[in-house]
């Protein structure tokens, strides 16, 4: 996992080629008025667009989850936005079966620690992230993108 702010972002693009396509995207675009939805950028970088109330961290570790084909920079727009996170390695309790459609696998763990996201800062969360998010009050806006593997 990765935490820092937007203006330190090309530091990471060594780590993945659609990395740099994704910082510069929201270099070139005012993301706080995009819309709601999930939009293709280029081949293996998606964009999705997620806006609602925030949610307690009881709530929000419903769905502790991680990916195995995807990378995800998410960014918060209006926050603050609280995350759950803990190392998959440390996680022993699945919650159901991994949902290839979705690239999403869930599990029942505890969380080992949470952080918080202020405006226009991000988090990389790899495949070895089990995360939970959207956990805060009020409105919340985030960019998530899915980087492909």
């Amino acid at each position: 996992m990765i935490i820092d702010s937007l203006q330190n972002a090309a530091k990471y693009y060594a780590l993945h080629p659609n990395f740099k396509n994704a910082f510069d995207y929201v270099s070139q675009n005012d993301i706080s008025k995009l819309e709601e939805g999930v939009f293709e950028i280029t081949e293996g970088l998606k964009i999705i667009v997620i806006a609602g109330e925030g949610t307690t961290r009881e709530e929000s570790i419903k769905g502790f989850e991680c990916h195995d084909k995807n990378i995800d920079i998410q960014i918060s727009i209006q926050g603050p936005e609280t995350f759950a996170w803990k190392p998959r390695e440390k996680c022993v309790s699945p919650n159901g079966d991994y949902n290839d459609e979705r690239d999403v696998r869930f599990f029942y763990d505890a969380p080992d620690m949470f952080f918080q996201l202020q405006e226009n800062q991000f988090a990389i969360l790899f495949p070895d992230d089990v995360h939970a998010a959207m956990i805060g009050e009020g409105l919340l806006k985030k960019v998530v993108f899915k980087v492909k593997i």
